[in-house]
């Protein structure tokens, strides 16, 4: 059996328009993620050739490679939980309260996240996470899937900014897609990963349930 495997999503892919148009969801989720889930598996059977072989020559690039396709897997299954067709609005109760606390408003928040999503030289990923050497939420650019990212830290809202999630619909008018996203964030996702982030029970990018 695979170690990886494409998670069904909670809904149709055509149940976040207008913001995600359906042709896009069902690319994103059964082209590209798909092959992040396919990646993984055939790196880490790879790897275990070359282990069994005693052959580790090729080695760092299998790593790099498992790192890049495992890190893709993770933030999608995240990515898809972190939407909703019943989402928007803001958080309440202690996420609402940390945001303030960390980011002065629920406002100001956005703004940063809108910021450093929109801002991304080339792929990646912006990152709403949790701190546990702070104890606090920051803000994180994350570089294509894997690099530069604090690894102690938790992601809690992922916001894609590969173009495979946006351009056939927005072209290249990425602010625009950013600003609708908040419209479909899953906030009661989003609050149980702090929940449980801030209790320990959750780290770095594991994959939600």
């Amino acid at each position: 059996m695979p170690a990886y495997v494409l998670p069904d999503l909670d809904y149709d892919y055509g149940d976040l328009h207008p913001t995600i148009s359906g042709e896009i969801n069902e690319l994103h989720h059964s082209k590209h993620h798909a092959a992040y889930v396919k990646g993984s598996n055939d790196t880490l059977e790879k790897i275990g050739t070359a282990r069994e072989a005693g052959d580790f020559g090729n080695i760092v690039g299998l790593e790099t490679t498992l790192a890049f396709h495992l890190a893709g897997h993770t933030l999608h299954a995240l990515w898809w939980k972190n939407l909703s067709p019943d989402g928007g609005d803001k958080p309440t109760g202690e996420l609402a309260a940390a945001i303030d606390e960390h980011f002065g408003s629920f406002d100001n928040m956005r703004k940063h996240m809108t910021a450093v999503s929109g801002t991304i030289q080339g792929s990646g990923w912006g990152v709403l996470a949790w701190d546990p050497v702070g104890s606090r939420l920051i803000i994180q650019q994350l570089k294509d899937h894997h690099s530069n990212l604090s690894i102690a830290t938790t992601p809690l809202l992922v916001f894609d900014t590969w173009e495979h999630a946006y351009y056939l619909q927005y072209r290249n008018v990425k602010t625009d897609y950013l600003d609708r996203l908040w419209n479909i964030v899953n906030w009661a996702d989003v609050t149980k990963r702090f929940e449980d982030a801030r209790a320990g029970t959750l780290h770095g990018l594991t994959l939600p349930a």
